[in-house]
């Protein structure tokens, strides 16, 4: 058999057997959707609980600059939790997704999820980490690439 046919197949035999399956890459539209459950569903409620019931009403949490940094790390905290332990916020079970490590596909560790909250955090700041999604092949947003995450859809 001639060299050039020999590696023809050798390359096709290679790329047959290094075929991995990989689950579906969450959709842009229900990362969106999911997060604005998530912020109806826990975000709000934690900012009614330290506007009313801690601060004692709603001119004293907006004369606070401490109230909404508490807002925004209790938020971190049970995103972190919620994450590290099912790979899911509501939100996120609503729209049949699921956050994983990008190569085993298992979930993240509880710091590496708070830790992917905050490079959220910092992306969303920025504007440009939110759009790297739209050119990419995986999805994938900045935090992330950062983290070595990716959200993938799961079975119901």
């Amino acid at each position: 058999m001639r060299f050039r046919k020999l590696k023809k197949q050798s390359k096709q035999n290679s790329s047959n057997n290094s075929k991995v399956l990989t689950p579906p890459y969450a959709k842009t539209a229900d990362k969106i959707k999911a997060f604005i459950t998530d912020m109806f569903m826990i975000y709000a409620p934690i900012l009614y609980i330290i506007a009313y019931v801690i601060m004692g009403g709603k001119d004293e949490f907006q004369a606070s600059q401490l109230a909404p940094l508490l807002g925004v790390s209790m938020y971190g905290l049970i995103y972190a939790t919620l994450i590290s332990k099912f790979g899911q916020t509501p939100g996120k079970k609503a729209y049949t997704m699921k956050v994983v490590d990008d190569k085993t596909h298992e979930n993240i560790s509880f710091f590496r999820a708070l830790f992917r909250y905050l490079a959220f955090l910092f992306s969303a700041t920025i504007l440009l980490g939110l759009f790297t999604g739209f050119y990419r092949k995986d999805k994938k947003l900045l935090h992330d690439i950062i983290c070595n995450t990716i959200e993938i859809e799961v079975e119901k």
